[in-house]
């Protein structure tokens, strides 16, 4: 299946890593390290080599505690990235945001997909993103990245996570999104414990069929250090070995701090999944 990203073709039928690209100050794992527009398309170029299929840039933290910042800082921010990076790389520029003006201007710019965290649910998020004819995100996000992590609790988080993303898409769906240009995310992270991530990863599968495709975004995170003991730059063992995981159990897109390895880990996951 091709997803046309702003003229940008997107193959999901291999698996697709998308690279991240933080342009903030604060993200848990490279925060800082791409402020300056030339580092930041530096380091979009070199993820390209080692195989990215899409770079998604985040112009706000979402770590667990993070403040909101206005849509003019994620503006400008993100903006001059996208601008840069729609124009002078041959794969699609994904932007991380909830606000609909970021979404417009950023669409505006070049950005062809666009990955929300909160799917959708900013007042004027659905009807800026059916405008902007992209393909689009759903996450599920249990509370506000401020206090999402304090003590989430659900009845069966399974069953409470598709039943919120089925809702999201048919919204979507209302609003003129066809149901090819929708993905879904579980949010892994985002308002849940170690153990509902654990049981969101095991049962992935029950989420292929809500839309297109599944995205994943496990990298480094807290549940990785958790399981393993693990400072965040000594995840990478953790984080492929998910990845592989989420790959199996169907999820088409792979959103990674280490381009390289998950490619070549993604790589033999497909040619045995492709045996039979």
């Amino acid at each position: 299946m091709l997803l046309d990203c702003a003229g940008k073709r997107l193959d999901l039928s291999q698996p697709v890593v998308m690279g991240v690209l933080n342009v903030t100050p604060d993200s848990f794992s490279d925060g800082g390290r791409y402020l300056e527009l030339d580092a930041a398309v530096r380091w979009a170029a070199s993820m390209v080599e080692e195989g990215a299929g899409i770079i998604d840039i985040g112009g706000e933290s979402t770590r667990p505690g993070a403040p909101p910042v206005s849509a003019q800082e994620e503006l400008d921010r993100m903006l001059p990235v996208v601008e840069r990076l729609a124009r002078e790389l041959p794969i699609p520029v994904s932007v991380d945001t909830s606000k609909p003006e970021v979404m417009r201007e950023a669409a505006r710019a070049g950005a062809g997909f666009i990955n929300d965290v909160r799917a959708l649910q900013m007042p004027g998020a659905v009807d800026a993103a059916a405008a902007s004819r992209l393909p689009v995100c759903l996450m599920h996000i249990r509370g506000e990245p401020a206090t999402m992590q304090q003590e989430p609790r659900y009845g069966d988080v399974v069953s409470e996570v598709h039943a919120f993303l089925t809702e999201r898409v048919q919204v979507c769906e209302a609003a003129g999104i066809p149901h090819d240009r929708i993905l879904v995310d579980p949010g892994f992270g985002f308002g849940k414990t170690l153990n509902h991530n654990l049981r969101l990863l095991r049962h992935l599968d029950r989420f292929t069929a809500l839309a297109a495709g599944v995205l994943v975004g496990i990298s480094r995170k807290s549940m990785i250090g958790l399981l393993l003991n693990a400072p965040v730059d000594e995840r990478l063992s953790g984080s492929l070995a998910a990845a592989v995981i989420a790959l199996w159990q169907g999820a088409k897109i792979i959103r990674t701090h280490d381009v390289r390895e998950t490619v070549q880990a993604l790589c033999v996951c497909a040619a045995a999944r492709a045996a039979g």
